[in-house]
């Protein structure tokens, strides 16, 4: 149920200063550190000699050491060395590819051979100084595409969310659901809401602009492969364009979600928010991602209990509703890439064999 030749957030990089990470990535056990260069590595948590778990050890010039008798490992997976033993015979174990961008830890699960860095997403702003973002981490016991149904149906926060942003309207708006190739786009766009919720009236007073009036609101979810989420949101001052309104008028970020499986029934969520306005004021910064982490914590209570309601009544059929297109629109996207992903790879023609042959 997960696709293993893509690239997911597996950390951030502060996780990995100092200290190897053990982390489960798609039902595989693996640990992180980094190397003398600084760049990061990855293998398998797993100590060739007895088996101990290689994230109990310690990172010493670059090498990761085994905690439990000394074992040097390298980053592709070779023993090195280890005190008063001849270990280079010892068979290897799985090295994964790791990338550090964009302020994240990337890791591809499936085959080393088939990752390229050129397929980690572009997000255009992680790197700019318009820009600032402030995030954080949840460990969640439930499915990893229950957060995707979770972030492409936004009706929930009416409920979920009703003391932070959720309000009535956005029951009564309904949304549009597109695909286009692997992408899925589902968009909600509210005009004239008397009032901002909570949430946004924060983000209002933050921007200079008035918390009283009524407002524009839009929600345009977008799912890409593997598990990627984000969500174009924001509120402008009613009668400037809503989502098109200039700067000054409206209040614009982007939800971040790195949705990366772990099991069957758990995640790690990466989450944040990108914004455009008053980028160099740390302070907003934080109430915006406290805010956020408030929110994000009430949808993990949601999950988790749904999971365990799931789990334990799995020949139960769940009911389907048109709110519910952009979650199995991109449960249909994973499907497909799954299938393709599995599927066994034909066997050179005869003629290009007997060429190659001495």
């Amino acid at each position: 149920m997960f696709l293993k030749n893509s690239w997911y957030v597996a950390a951030r990089p502060e996780e990995i200063d100092g200290k190897p990470l053990g982390r489960k990535i798609c039902n595989e056990a693996i640990v992180f550190y980094r190397q003398a260069d600084g760049s990061p590595a990855a293998v398998e948590d797993f100590c060739p000699h007895r088996g101990a778990p290689l994230s109990l050890g310690y990172v010493s010039d670059g090498k990761l050491v085994c905690g439990y008798h000394g074992l040097e490992m390298g980053c592709e997976g070779k023993a090195i060395a280890m005190p008063g033993q001849r270990v280079r015979g010892f068979p290897c174990i799985k090295s994964y590819a790791v990338v550090e961008r964009h302020g994240f830890i990337w890791v591809w699960p499936g085959e080393k051979d088939k990752a390229d860095a050129a397929l980690i997403p572009e997000l255009h702003w992680a790197d700019s100084p318009e820009w600032a973002y402030g995030g954080g981490y949840y460990h969640v016991k439930a499915d990893y595409r229950l957060m995707i149904d979770n972030l492409m149906d936004l009706t929930h926060e009416t409920y979920v969310h009703s003391t932070s942003i959720g309000q009535k309207e956005i029951d009564e708006t309904p949304c549009t659901t597109k695909v286009e190739g692997d992408h899925v786009t589902t968009s909600r766009f509210m005009d004239k809401v008397p009032e901002a919720p909570p949430f946004w009236k924060l983000a209002l007073r933050g921007h200079g602009l008035p918390d009283n009036q009524p407002v524009d609101r839009w929600q345009i979810c977008h799912f890409t492969p593997p598990t990627h989420v984000m969500i174009e949101v924001g509120v402008a001052l009613a009668g400037h364009g809503g989502y098109h309104a200039p700067a000054d008028k409206k209040v614009y970020a982007i939800v971040v979600d790195f949705i990366t499986p772990e099991t069957e029934t758990s995640h790690h969520y990466f989450w944040g928010m990108a914004r455009n306005f008053k980028a160099q004021d740390p302070a907003l910064t934080v109430a915006i991602r406290e805010g956020q982490g408030k929110v994000f914590a009430e949808d993990m209570e949601m999950l988790q209990r749904q999971q365990a309601n799931l789990s334990a009544w799995p020949e139960r059929k769940l009911l389907m509703l048109n709110i519910d297109a952009g979650g199995m629109q991109s449960r249909r996207v994973i499907d497909r890439l799954l299938a393709a992903e599995k599927a066994p790879q034909p066997l050179p023609a005869q003629g290009a064999v007997a060429e190659m042959a001495p």
